[in-house]
């Protein structure tokens, strides 16, 4: 058993996010939509990281591509993270702990140390992502060198700060507001597209072909990356905790039923937009004789053109910026949850998200120097794959804490959940050993 001690001899963790920690009051009220009013913000939170550029990128690339096969990869993709969002939820609620937290009370130092640096790497990952694509939102629509934008786009640090300060129902509310932008451009999107409903419906059924493709599934590994990400873990225990609800047996199962669906509609509503990407990238790349789409600035050049429409580019340019714009907020508030949790650092608000943001930002600008501007893409997909390869490292220890009765208690993980989560584990562990086995038969024949 890896856990190092007993739940009931370890302390009481200092919370992290403290300056928000049990700051929104629940009323003590019957109504279900008042309670549901109350617990609803972190699964929107949440969602975001399912439709950050790096799914853009990876969406973008599949459906040109291969059209509708890779949306049973993002319909699977979305039932796990549904899943293991709800153990985030029960984790957060019935230990008092985020996942950070949970990692370093309950492994050994070494085991700790480990997962510590394989998160930062996949915050980096992530951060990478998002900045890039701001940044190329900026120059699609504004004509900002690609540089320059990744350096604006370091300020909405800022704007976290002073949203932080007026209490976290205003992050959860702007959010929101660009989750719903980014609804609203891709349902504009999906109007021009006029996709056929029937082939649409037929790529949500599973395809051997995924698997014995060795490109298709590379792109059907990132979009698993790019959708289940190993930092949404993190923020989510945390974040859940900002709600204060009592702390007995029926409030805190009260909290974990209202969580879970508050986590289960925003990622629905993920789901329904993520899909949207490679349904839009299908019908006007993929059937019009434009397999070869891959960037997203290609993308945004053809879409006017080839949909006769001339706002459509413009569109999806405002719907990028709402995308990386709010998944870079979440992943600078998943930063700080990690490097509180595993390092228990404290420091002043702002210095520790300025060091959450500099680990993406370094990266992100020499990859920029380095690569150049037309390797956008393949930096994003690549990305989403480090993302994807680090997943069990989360997963893995999510499902280990909330199946242990000495830590959950009577909110343990009952046997059919279980054999769910640890199912989930040992698929995302056998696709990541296959892509690194194709890989490396890749680098053998080269």
């Amino acid at each position: 058993m890896l856990l190092q001690r007993k739940a009931e001899s370890m302390p009481h963790s200092v919370p992290s996010l403290s300056e928000v920690h049990r700051s929104i009051s629940i009323p003590n009220v019957q109504s279900f939509w008042r309670k549901m009013f109350a617990f609803a913000g972190p699964g929107y939170l949440v969602s975001v990281g399912y439709m950050d550029p790096g799914n853009w990128a990876t969406d973008i690339a599949g459906g040109s591509k291969f059209g509708y096969t890779l949306l049973s990869v993002i319909l699977l993709s979305n039932l796990m993270a549904i899943l293991l969002q709800s153990l985030c939820v029960r984790l957060g609620v019935a230990t008092g702990k985020d996942l950070a937290q949970a990692c370093r009370d309950y492994f050994s130092p070494s085991v700790s140390f480990i997962l510590w640096i394989l998160c930062e790497i996949a915050i980096a990952a992530c951060d990478l992502a998002e900045l890039l694509g701001s940044a190329i939102a900026l120059q699609l629509l504004f004509g900002l060198p690609l540089m320059a934008g990744v350096c604006i786009t370091t300020l909405d640090v800022l704007g976290l700060i002073f949203l932080q300060s007026k209490g976290f129902r205003y992050t959860e509310a702007l959010v929101i507001v660009l989750v719903a932008t980014i609804g609203v451009c891709f349902a504009t999107e999906l109007l021009f597209s006029r996709p056929a409903i029937g082939s649409v419906l037929q790529g949500y059924l599973p395809n051997s072909e995924i698997v014995h493709n060795p490109e298709m599934l590379y792109l059907a590994i990132g979009i698993l990356g790019a959708t289940v990400m190993p930092h949404n873990l993190y923020l989510h225990s945390s974040i859940v905790q900002t709600r204060n609800w009592q702390p007995t047996t029926n409030k805190r199962r009260e909290a974990i039923k209202f969580g879970t669906i508050d986590s289960t509609v925003a990622l629905s509503f993920a789901l329904l937009i993520n899909s949207a990407i490679l349904i839009v990238a299908a019908a006007t790349f993929h059937f019009s004789g434009n397999q070869g789409v891959a960037e997203i600035q290609d993308a945004y050049q053809l879409l006017s053109p080839l949909l006769g429409v001339s706002g459509a580019s413009a569109i999806f340019g405002i719907a990028l910026l709402a995308s990386g714009q709010s998944s870079t907020l979440t992943a600078t508030l998943a930063g700080q949850i990690v490097m509180e949790g595993f390092l228990r650092i404290k420091l002043p608000a702002w210095l520790r998200r300025l060091a959450t943001r500099l680990i993406a930002v370094i990266p992100a600008l020499i990859a920029v120097a380095m690569f150049g501007e037309h390797s956008t893409s393949n930096l994003l997909v690549f990305s989403q794959v480090i993302l994807s390869l680090q997943l069990p490292f989360a997963v893995i220890p999510l499902v280990i804490f909330t199946s242990d009765r000495r830590l959950m208690g009577e909110f343990v993980n009952p046997r059919w959940l279980k054999i769910m989560a640890w199912a989930v584990a040992v698929l995302l562990v056998g696709l990541n050993s296959w892509l690194l086995i194709q890989v490396g038969m890749d680098w053998i024949r080269l």
